[in-house]
C-alpha cells in the first residue's frame, strides 16, 4: 500500500489534536475543579469558524478587519484542524482569593465578573496542548481571535476561549504573517 503524504499529514494533525486534548485535560486546575471544554474542528465546522471570525472582525474593526481577524481566518482555512479550549467563567470558590479583583467569589458573582482562575486554568491547559503539538513537530499558533469568535458561537456559553490551529506544511503558515493591527 502506498499512502499519499497529504492524507498522512491530515491523519497526523488529528492524532496530534487528540494528544493536545489529552494534555489540556490532564493539566493542573485551580482548586482541583475541571471546568474545561475542549473541541477539535475540521471540515465544515472549521469553515464556519473562519466565516464567523471574518464577521466578528468586520464588526469590531471595520475595514481593518483583514489585518487581524481576516488574516487569522485565512490561517484557520489553511490549517488541518483547530483545537478550541475554553474554561468556565464561574467562580471556583477558592477561599481567601480575590484574584478576580472583586474581593471574593461572592463579590465577583455580584459584579458579573469572571473568576481569575478561569484564565489561569485556560493558560495552563493551552500551554500543555501546544507543548504536545511541539513534541509532534506540528506547527500551531494560539489565537485570541479564534477564542473571541468561539465565545459568540454555540459551543458552550459563559466560557473564556482560545483557539489553536494546526498545520503540517513545508513552511510554517503562521510565520511571516505580519502584524498589522494597532
Amino acid at each position: 500500500m502506498i499512502y499519499n503524504s497529504n492524507s498522512m499529514e491530515e491523519r497526523a494533525a488529528l492524532q496530534t489534536a487528540a494528544k493536545m486534548c489529552a494534555a489540556a485535560r490532564t493539566a493542573p486546575k485551580a482548586h482541583g475543579k475541571d471546568t474545561l471544554h475542549i473541541f477539535v474542528l475540521d471540515g465544515e465546522q472549521k469553515e464556519d469558524l473562519a466565516k464567523k471570525m471574518e464577521a466578528v472582525g468586520e464588526r469590531e474593526m471595520g475595514e481593518k478587519a483583514w489585518t487581524w481577524f481576516g488574516r487569522d481566518a485565512a490561517n484557520v482555512r489553511a490549517a488541518h484542524a483547530v483545537v478550541l479550549i475554553g474554561a468556565d467563567r464561574t467562580q471556583r470558590n477558592v477561599p481567601h482569593c480575590g484574584y478576580c479583583g472583586f474581593g471574593d467569589c461572592s463579590g465577583c458573582k455580584t459584579a458579573g465578573g469572571s473568576c481569575g482562575f478561569a484564565y489561569v486554568d485556560l493558560g495552563i491547559a493551552v500551554s500543555s496542548a501546544v507543548s504536545a503539538a511541539a513534541s509532534d513537530g506540528v506547527d500551531c499558533r494560539v489565537m485570541f481571535s479564534i477564542g473571541k469568535t468561539a465565545a459568540e458561537m454555540d459551543f458552550v456559553p459563559d466560557c473564556v476561549w482560545l483557539g489553536i490551529p494546526l498545520s503540517i506544511s513545508g513552511k510554517n503558515i503562521f510565520f511571516d504573517r505580519g502584524i498589522f493591527h494597532d
